[in-house]
């Protein structure tokens, strides 16, 4: 049995990482209402792109329905999460930082992307608060 302190952070990564795979299931149903209830209000959104503040679920959807329709013109079927690092910043802030592995209808592989978290802990549960898209070979690693 590990220590209180690393009892809580299994439990912090454990209910994260729950979160992050059921927003992927979500994601992958590009339907972008369905991937509302994992954000916080506001989140921002860091890609290629430039920085996006999403105040409202609204904003949300404007973000990311252009990026679905993408996907379903190349035939995405699914995406998972790689996770290549954790780190509980706080009782209520996590970093989650991987590797978005999509696939298409026929699972093969359609790309790869870098992703990374802040994952903020509300009342209603965890909820993305910070968005990155980077390059998937660029991962923050533990120092």
């Amino acid at each position: 049995m590990g220590s209180p302190s690393s009892d809580i952070k299994d439990e912090v990564a454990a209910a994260a990482t729950q979160v992050l795979a059921s927003y992927y299931s979500a994601f992958s149903t590009l339907e972008v209402r369905a991937i509302l209830p994992y954000f916080h209000e506001p989140a921002l959104l860091i890609g290629p792109q430039g920085v996006f503040a999403a105040t409202t679920s609204a904003a949300v959807m404007a973000a990311f329905r252009p990026a679905m329709e993408g996907l379903r013109a190349r035939e995405f079927g699914r995406s998972e999460l790689s996770v290549q690092h954790f780190r509980s910043l706080s009782a209520t802030a996590t970093l989650v930082t991987g590797v978005a592995i999509r696939y298409k209808l026929d699972e093969q592989e359609l790309e790869r992307v870098g992703v990374t978290y802040v994952l903020h802990k509300t009342d209603a549960g965890w909820k993305i608060a910070v968005l990155i898209i980077h390059d998937p070979d660029e991962v923050a690693l533990p120092e």
